[in-house]
């Protein structure tokens, strides 16, 4: 099957990121190449491109694409997670990074293979794991883990308001059968939700798919960590990208930036700042950047799609 995936935000990317023909950039959610591809294309031969991700096949599809555009750059592609990207940069010696994007939350390959687990639209087994190298699955979380576990990370990462009827389901029905696949769990759903609530909105197992993928691939965990190691990783003027797809991605990627824009911890009523605390970066927009009128025709996927962008500060001598 072939990796067919469209960048989001492409030109606004490319744009933000300021490319450098001799920089070092890394793109820490490779997937299909669609935005490291256009990356690649604008360095010269003394240029790096560094690409990571956890799923092997996108991994491949990635290479074969960036060899067959006959570039000058060096490219570096790992199979890791980016929550590595330290140690990636420390074992092929590179010193500082001039440009970083993120490309959060599932692929549309991933959702188009049905066996992935990852869509409620297909039947397979209930799997979601990003790195199949990974034991936990979504099958484990709901016939192992306890109902009020199952609740909360229902409600948390899935901000779904039925997250207790949801888990209370199926704990009852795992009770007499084994929950195996997207579509016993699609059912279950269903029946939680009543259904005067699922005549308006998304597809009711949505949340839940999206609460249980995070989950898997413990995405919200390593967030805040990756944009942390990413802003001490780049050079100074060095641009960080960050595009998410839902409010609790979004929330972790503001936060961060913020505090990274005034990391000062001095109470408000101090005249001055004691704590010693630098601000490390500078917003490149107050507001996240969003998909324009023609890419939400072209890419449905990018309606909830948000780019922030922050710079590294150069230091004043």
């Amino acid at each position: 099957m072939d990796f067919d995936h469209s960048p989001v935000m492409l030109e606004e990317v490319i744009d933000r990121l300021d490319i450098k023909p001799q920089g070092v950039y890394l793109d820490g959610t490779l997937g299909g190449a669609g935005h490291s591809l256009e990356i690649y294309r604008r360095l010269n031969k003394d240029g790096i491109l560094i690409g990571l991700d956890q799923d092997i096949f996108a991994l491949e599809t990635s290479t074969k694409r960036l060899k067959d555009a006959n570039g000058q750059a060096k490219t570096i592609l790992v199979n890791t997670n980016f929550k590595n990207i330290k140690e990636v940069c420390e074992k092929n010696n590179i010193e500082g990074l001039d440009g970083i994007l993120l490309d959060l939350g599932v692929s549309s390959h991933q959702l188009d293979q049905a066996e992935r687990g990852f869509s409620y639209q297909k039947d397979a087994q209930l799997d979601m794991r990003m790195d199949r190298r990974e034991e936990l699955t979504a099958q484990i979380i709901v016939n192992e883990y306890s109902m009020e576990e199952i609740k909360n990370i229902i409600q948390s990462f899935g901000e779904e308001r039925w997250a207790s009827r949801i888990a209370e389901f199926i704990v009852d029905r795992r009770k007499e059968k084994k929950i195996e696949t997207t579509s016993q769990l699609v059912d279950i759903i269903k029946a939680a939700i009543p259904s005067g609530a699922r005549r308006d909105g998304p597809h009711p197992a949505k949340r839940t798919f999206q609460a249980l993928r995070i989950a898997v691939n413990n995405e919200l965990g390593i967030l805040e960590k990756v944009i942390k190691d990413g802003i001490t990783l780049l050079k100074p003027g060095g641009r960080f990208c960050v595009i998410s797809f839902h409010s609790l991605e979004d929330r972790i990627v503001k936060n961060v930036f913020n505090n990274s824009v005034n990391p000062c911890t001095c109470p408000p009523e101090f005249p001055v700042c004691i704590c010693g605390k630098k601000p490390e970066v500078v917003l490149i927009g107050r507001k996240p950047v969003t998909a324009s009128n023609d890419e939400l025709e072209r890419n449905p996927r990018s309606r909830s799609a948000k780019l922030r962008v922050a710079e590294k500060m150069i230091i004043q001598s």
